[in-house]
């Protein structure tokens, strides 16, 4: 028919004693905000009101006693907590409405049967069966379900559930998003660590801790750190020497060679090494720390500065060279302009037998080289000097 008033239809009724069912389904019917208080009759416990135009208020004008409800086809968005007290309500039907998440019973006390399906629901309550407990049959398939870590707590109630949804697993079925549309809910599953934001957050945190951890051991134990500065302190070097002297840039060699050793080998240095190379005609011209370092400058500064301008580099290796850091400074920095000329710059005289086991593992560019170059001996033997002498002028060039 044509009924458009509820509450006029609810009137109506009031006189009809003896009325149980009635369907007013396929009308035109509303429940204005303005309009009076419904009266139904009291003894009415079937209602139909399907495909109408009814809004969220019709829950205001409803039979107290009402045991059926159909609302199916209208236009309810939401059913609000407290409006209607319908304590004997047992099947109530909201298909094909504008519904966004799952009623609750605050107001349906006796609730047994609840069709949702057709609806606006992406990620449904999971806690219905906590506050409906009466609750035997949820129909809610067919809503366009949005797969989410929100919707794990619903496909998981349906495990809890005992068999209550009605219609699974078919009916249950992703729209959102677009590459899991038409995937079952049944199939749709994500790790706890996809969705626990705590745990995300913690397990992160471990890792970047992790990460820190093991770069600084490396750091440690490669003595990365040490690299950097002293790739740092010979950059800004030269920059200086850039611009206060940039005439002087392209290197102009002043001696034979530059001399590296440790303190404690000094008088084996002063001794027999450089008496012997710069005594005689056409002497060696040696660069050594005590007597060419320039006063004023850094010890770094002095120490690139004196590798660039010997034609080469002798590094008078023993056990108390590995323990001198400053000899390690000069390996350093010769080894660096032994790759960035490519020359053949580097000589090495083993003074002491030394252990490889006591070579720490920073110095690795010390045991590559002991490994990969050729050194020469120093003969406790003194009738074997004469050569070994020869060998380190040979091994010069000074030609």
């Amino acid at each position: 028919n044509k009924f458009e008033s509820l509450s006029k239809v609810s009137f109506m009724t009031s006189r009809m004693k003896l009325l149980k069912y009635l369907d007013m389904s396929h009308n035109l019917l509303r429940n204005d905000a303005a309009d009076v208080q419904c009266r139904w009759a009291e003894s009415l416990t079937e209602l139909d009101l399907s495909s109408n135009q009814l809004m969220d208020s019709v829950f205001e004008c409803l039979p107290v006693n009402i045991k059926k409800l159909d609302l199916q086809n209208n236009q309810i968005t939401s059913v609000a907590k407290g409006v209607a007290d319908l304590k004997s309500l047992k099947e109530l039907n909201l298909a094909s409405n504008r519904l966004a998440d799952l009623p609750g019973c605050s107001g349906f006390a006796s609730l047994e049967f609840l069709n949702i399906e057709m609806n606006l629901i992406l990620t449904p309550s999971a806690d219905f069966f906590q506050s409906c407990p009466r609750v035997r049959e949820l129909q809610a398939g067919h809503n366009p379900f949005k797969c989410s870590c929100e919707l794990q707590d619903f496909i998981r109630l349906e495990r809890q559930s005992g068999g209550k949804l009605f219609g699974w697993p078919a009916a249950y079925v992703c729209e959102y998003p677009e590459d899991l549309r038409g995937t079952q809910l049944k199939d749709f599953h994500l790790t706890e660590l996809a969705c626990n934001t705590t745990l995300l957050l913690v397990t992160a945190l471990l890792l970047t801790l992790v990460l820190v951890g093991v770069v600084a051991f490396l750091c440690i134990y490669l003595d990365v750190l040490w690299y950097v500065r002293m790739t740092w302190q010979w950059t800004q070097t030269k920059r200086r020497a850039w611009h206060n002297h940039p005439e002087e840039q392209e290197s102009v060699l002043q001696f034979h060679a530059f001399i590296s050793y440790s303190e404690r080998d000094s008088l084996w240095v002063k001794n027999e090494l450089i008496p012997n190379l710069e005594k005689g005609e056409g002497g060696i011209q040696l660069c050594q720390h005590e007597r060419n370092f320039i006063p004023g400058k850094s010890i770094v500064e002095n120490i690139i500065n004196c590798i660039e301008k010997s034609y080469k580099s002798i590094f008078v290796l023993s056990p108390n060279f590995v323990q001198s850091e400053w000899c390690h400074y000069e390996l350093y920095f010769a080894h660096h302009k032994l790759f960035s000329e490519n020359s053949n710059s580097l000589i090495l005289i083993l003074l002491e037998p030394i252990s490889p086991c006591i070579i720490p593992a920073r110095y690795h560019k010390l045991k590559a080289l002991m490994a990969k170059r050729t050194y020469l001996e120093w003969p406790k033997e003194r009738s074997k000097h004469v050569l070994f002498w020869a060998n380190l002028r040979a091994a010069i060039s000074i030609n």
